[in-house]
């Protein structure tokens, strides 16, 4: 059954939200974080966001997920939309088919790129220009919760359109 705003915020504060001393991604310090493994391994959260990505897909005709942690989101988008998704490694592989995408990938495809959560935006914005230099168009990218820490600003400076389904704000998070 579909969940309000409120109401996912709410489950995703209640299983993934941590405090204490934490170093994110970016290298940043925070005293809170987003373990995005906890809301994503839970049924009922990871439907209700694969359902809410698929709302979003516009024109997109596949979802892209970076691993690790956005395979779930794309995968759960996936099966929400009907549409096929793939895999961006962070970087080639080096053994069988040495490729970074991994999935079907037609040239051309419009491709909505997923994520968990966005704090400088750095990982997505690597993501998106390796599935533009793949030859894909990124419509739009989306993430599960936006620190509002510059991501957004960043990832629309690179060129890319952008949205969050949350923010810290909803989960009832201050800076």
């Amino acid at each position: 059954m579909a969940m309000t705003k409120g109401q996912l915020a709410a489950k995703i504060k209640a299983v993934a939200y941590l405090e204490g001393e934490f170093t994110l991604r970016s290298g940043a310090k925070s005293k809170y974080y987003l373990d995005k493994y906890l809301f994503e391994t839970d049924p009922e959260i990871l439907a209700e966001l694969g359902r809410r990505f698929a709302e979003r897909m516009g024109k997109a005709e596949l979802i892209a997920g970076a691993e690790l942690g956005a395979v779930p989101l794309a995968a759960a988008a996936s099966l929400a939309s009907g549409r096929p998704y793939v895999i961006v490694r962070n970087s080639k592989k080096g053994y069988g088919t040495g490729k970074q995408i991994e999935g079907r990938l037609p040239a051309g495809a419009k491709v909505l790129l997923v994520e968990d959560v966005v704090t400088t935006g750095g990982q997505l914005i690597e993501a998106a220009k390796a599935l533009t230099a793949a030859g894909a168009v990124v419509e739009k990218i989306i993430c599960t919760i936006d620190r509002l820490q510059g991501g957004r600003e960043n990832i629309t400076d690179a060129g890319f359109d952008f949205e969050s389904l949350l923010t810290r704000e909803d989960l009832g998070i201050t800076a």
